[in-house]
């Protein structure tokens, strides 16, 4: 009897610790970006798989870049705030077609009132083909109409 009162006890504590870092289904914006990574300022789509795992498609345009990153989104206690990670690709299509990895870590809000996300990250890239570069400074603003 005790171990099954024990068990209920922790169950119930870790269904209450556990909440969903979702707080819109997809966004659609502009994100603005500190250095000169291939994938610098550019039209950002975020879309939620599930309450944690997202895709992020980036167009930049200078030079025509297409890049994706899938993200995992954790709650950090405050509603509409979150924190980030993941990694991903990018395709840039110049007169030097380039081919790299990056990886992202940000922090993601969404206001409670208004359809309006805002997400600072650092996302540093490795240019692998054609040239071999690392753009390590990349820190961006996002700004998105969050979707429901």
């Amino acid at each position: 009897m005790k171990k099954f009162v024990a068990i209920s006890v922790i169950s119930l504590v870790f269904l209450g610790l556990r909440s969903s870092a979702q707080e819109y289904k997809m966004g659609l914006g502009i994100r603005l970006s500190s250095a000169p990574a291939t994938v610098n300022n550019a039209v950002s789509f975020k879309y939620f798989l599930n309450e944690n795992h997202a895709l992020e498609g980036l167009l930049s345009f200078d030079p025509a870049t297409i890049g994706v990153l899938y993200e995992y989104h954790l709650p950090l206690g405050a509603p509409g705030f979150q924190w980030f990670f993941g990694g991903g690709g990018f395709v840039a299509f110049s007169g030097d077609n380039v081919v790299g990895g990056m990886g992202v870590v940000g922090l993601d809000y969404k206001f409670q009132k208004i359809p309006l996300n805002l997400s600072l990250d650092w996302k540093p890239e490795l240019t692998l083909v054609k040239d071999i570069s690392f753009e390590a400074a990349a820190i961006g603003l996002s700004i998105r109409f969050a979707f429901h």
